[in-house]
């Protein structure tokens, strides 16, 4: 058997694309345990500008029709074994229903993962246009995927919304910690509350996290908020910053990897990820698995494990009020020295629950059982 990857993109780790990272990730460490992995990306520019990787990787052009099929896919497709299983990555991406019908044609079973794509919030954004477009192109792929592939509950209960059927399964995704762990170095005298991620000020929460900032800043005097990441969004968030930023309050450290990020978390008191629509964002499990207590809102899809560890604080979707309220409770118990515990919880969260040593064989038995699989025979609904 071998499982193919397919993405927008290259899986290229050093972009601000968490589905590029995600994949890059997954097929690494499927590649270590023994499944034969490849990854089909399609891409603008089809240059190999990315780093050695132990899998294959093969660029297709993307076409100037946003629903046209690569150049030269479906003559990739021509020559795949039969016991091939490709995996989808991306929702209300318009190539890949025409990917999924060529896939289907050939012959061929997929797995589908929208990461994040049916968050419920995310459903309610533009939902009429969604709706049809889902009766035209999304329903189809969803339709002939042999599994829909959700990686927390918020996925499927916004899914629900247009779709019940028999495919869908809940799976996180791993995280690699051998290897990951980074000597913490706390800003002396300084309570820092960090974000590390594309900067979607709406998606990621950033303008509640500055405005909730902006509340409690006042009554600490060691606290900073470090923004790190970019997008054509930046100006926009420093001008929300306003006298936070002139006064060195909020900092903006653009975007980093490698070293130079590892540097930025081990400085982290907190990590905050407010998101209104999220997949499963590795920056939490990162930060977690590095001993940073986190908080998120329920839509990361991490909430819930956050909480029932202790590993940090987990509020509701979109609640300014309450976001306020944790940033206040994180800042006493940093006061009182107690946020190593949190830390400690984290860590140890990361490695009971998110483990690519237990989550690979569930993902080998998803591929194994597309092969076998008879299509089921779902229901749509129309977004209310």
């Amino acid at each position: 058997m071998e499982v193919i990857h397919i993405v927008l993109g290259k899986a290229n780790p050093e972009r601000m694309n968490g589905v590029n990272k995600v994949v890059h990730e997954m097929a690494i460490q499927q590649k270590e345990y023994g499944l034969n992995v490849s990854v089909w990306g399609i891409t603008a520019d089809t240059t190999e500008n990315f780093g050695k990787r132990p899998f294959r990787t093969r660029l297709f052009r993307k076409s100037t029709n946003p629903f046209g099929l690569p150049e030269k896919f479906a003559e990739a497709l021509s020559v795949q074994p039969t016991d091939t299983v490709f995996h989808i990555h991306g929702g209300w991406v318009p190539v890949f229903s025409t990917v999924a019908a060529a896939l289907r044609r050939a012959g061929f079973g997929y797995v589908f993962t929208p990461h994040g794509a049916y968050n419920t919030i995310a459903m309610q954004r533009n939902k009429w246009i969604k709706n049809i477009y889902f009766r035209l192109f999304e329903k189809s792929l969803l339709e002939g995927a042999s599994k829909i592939h959700h990686i927390g509950q918020s996925e499927t209960s916004g899914l629900g919304t247009i779709y019940t059927g028999n495919n869908i399964i809940e799976l996180p995704y791993g995280y690699k910690t051998a290897g990951k762990t980074i000597e913490k170095n706390p800003s002396a005298g300084k309570f820092v509350i960090g974000f590390i991620g594309r900067l979607d000020i709406y998606t990621k929460g950033l303008d509640l996290l500055v405005s909730a900032f902006r509340k409690v800043a006042g009554k600490m005097p060691e606290a900073e908020l470090w923004i790190t990441g970019d997008s054509e969004e930046r100006p926009r968030l420093e001008q929300m910053a306003g006298e936070l930023f002139a006064a060195g309050k909020m900092v903006f450290t653009g975007s980093k990897f490698g070293a130079e990020k590892e540097e930025i978390l081990a400085s982290l008191d907190v990590f905050a990820h407010p998101s209104r629509n999220e997949g499963l964002p590795a920056s939490v499990l990162e930060a977690a698995a590095t001993g940073i207590p986190c908080l998120v809102t329920k839509a990361t899809n991490l909430g819930h494990q956050i909480a029932a560890a202790n590993a940090g604080i987990s509020i509701d979707d979109g609640n300014e009020v309450q976001l306020a309220e944790a940033l206040t409770v994180l800042y006493d118990l940093w006061k009182k020295g107690e946020l190593k515990n949190m830390g400690f919880n984290g860590t140890k969260m990361v490695i009971d629950m998110f483990s690519w040593e237990s989550l690979l064989p569930k993902y080998e038995a998803m591929y194994a059982n597309v092969l076998n699989h008879k299509k089921p025979s779902p229901k749509f609904a129309v977004i209310p």
